[in-house]
């Protein structure tokens, strides 16, 4: 990926992104191109495939940076704009704005390429990082719905987990066991917490 591109669109995001944003931040971003490279390498994906999934991670989420809701057709609109510059095809552009659509929840990624983005997308339920993650996306929800409270976050977690579905090898088989785990673990912490 252009070096310059990269540091245009993180500098932008750490900088115009509102500050209530604390799980949809630039660093949200530099972790998903991350996760969607080590998903790519698994499910043997080539450039420039992978040129082109590491771009559509980069933009896949600056629609924040004009609104929350359809956020991700802003991001494409916004990639669609920016990337005629970098000498990017219409081509291209269309493809990568297919994955950027991918990461839309309820997620339905039709290629691999979309697979692995909405995969590298929500990687973190997967993980041990799972938690304190979360817990950033609980405080965004609560300033944008100040009368959420803690069961409601429980309800909306467990329901999101239980409809949830991985779609590459790798995250079927690697990071859906581990999704499962924290499912438990948040059920367990919540009955403890209510007991």
């Amino acid at each position: 990926m252009c070096k310059e591109l990269f540091e245009e669109i993180i500098g932008r995001l750490e900088n115009d992104l509102p500050p209530y944003l604390h799980y949809h931040s630039a660093r949200h971003t530099q972790m998903v191109i991350q996760q969607a490279e080590f998903l790519a390498e698994k499910e043997s994906v080539e450039n420039p495939d992978i040129e082109l999934i590491k771009i559509a991670c980069l933009f896949h989420d600056t629609g924040f940076l004009i609104a929350m809701d359809q956020h991700e057709e802003r991001s494409c609109k916004f990639a669609s704009e920016e990337l005629p510059g970098y000498g990017y095809s219409k081509g291209e552009i269309e493809k990568i704005c297919g994955m950027i659509r991918a990461t839309k929840v309820p997620q339905r990624p039709l290629t691999l390429n979309e697979k692995i983005v909405a995969d590298a997308d929500l990687f973190y339920l997967g993980t041990s990082r799972y938690k304190k993650l979360s817990e950033k996306l609980y405080q965004e929800l609560q300033y944008l719905k100040p009368e959420i409270t803690e069961e409601d976050w429980y309800n909306i977690q467990v329901n999101f987990l239980n409809a949830h579905h991985f779609h590459t090898n790798y995250a079927k088989n690697k990071l859906e066991p581990v999704k499962q785990e924290n499912l438990q673990i948040l059920k367990d912490e919540y009955r403890k917490s209510s007991d």
